[in-house]
């Protein structure tokens, strides 16, 4: 956290998540991807909540030619009996260099 943002924010019963991303800058996006559900598993974990309570989730990614892969580690991880509704966007560049994929996402407590 900065002073400009924190993790995570809780409002009555809605945990709100800034969008982390991955820790392997070098790795392709279905890697980055993988690393990302531990970073969000761990801030809901704290807040109280869980993948199962996930609401909404919005994945940025560079480049749609590796949404299949992301898909598919998305798919491994969420909980298949109570899916968030996504959306995912395209951006040719995030915040820093090398990183390909984020995820922010919204939990109910």
């Amino acid at each position: 956290s900065t002073a400009r943002m924190r993790g995570v924010v809780t409002h009555g019963d809605t945990v709100y998540m800034a969008g982390p991303t991955a820790t392997d800058k070098d790795a392709d996006a279905a890697e980055q991807t993988r690393q990302i559900p531990a970073k969000i598993d761990e801030r809901m974990k704290i807040a109280g909540t869980d993948k199962s309570k996930l609401l909404p989730a919005t994945i940025t990614i560079c480049d749609m030619a590796a949404f299949a892969a992301m898909n598919g580690v998305w798919d491994a991880w969420i909980d298949p009996a109570n899916p968030p509704c996504r959306a995912c966007v395209q951006s040719p560049k995030l915040a820093h260099d090398g990183l390909l994929v984020e995820i922010m996402a919204t939990a109910a407590k």
